[in-house]
């Protein structure tokens, strides 16, 4: 029997508005906050695992490739079209972090924050 039952991920940040809208945009849903918790902000993924967005003073974002070795975590998400995909992140603010094997099924980015995500399609 299980411990516990998995409640949301949490990505630090410097602005969790910002960021929920960012995750919003790329998964749908609505960002929820209650006005009592300024630096919390929820979001409710469709068809997926909640994510929450904190408030972090002096964030720093991770580093990927990290030299270390080290890789904090990182979001995989499905898409229908790579390409169709990689143009829509970019516009919210994301940025190219590894796509220059346009034949791999993935491809990785950035959210505004530095956070690594990928696009992948099955």
């Amino acid at each position: 029997m299980a411990i516990a039952r998995f409640r949301t991920v949490v990505l630090d940040c410097p602005d969790p508005h910002a960021l929920a809208a960012f995750y919003a945009a790329l998964l749908g849903g609505a960002p929820a906050h209650d006005p009592a918790e300024p630096d919390w902000v929820d979001l409710d993924v469709p068809g997926g695992h909640p994510l929450s967005f904190q408030e972090s003073p002096g964030y720093v974002a991770p580093v990927w490739p990290s030299d270390d070795g080290a890789q904090q975590f990182h979001l995989d998400v499905t898409v229908d079209d790579l390409d169709t995909a990689e143009k829509e992140v970019l516009a919210l603010g994301a940025r190219v972090l590894d796509n220059a094997d346009r034949d791999r099924s993935w491809r990785v980015y950035a959210d505004p924050v530095g956070h690594p995500f990928c696009l992948c399609v099955d």
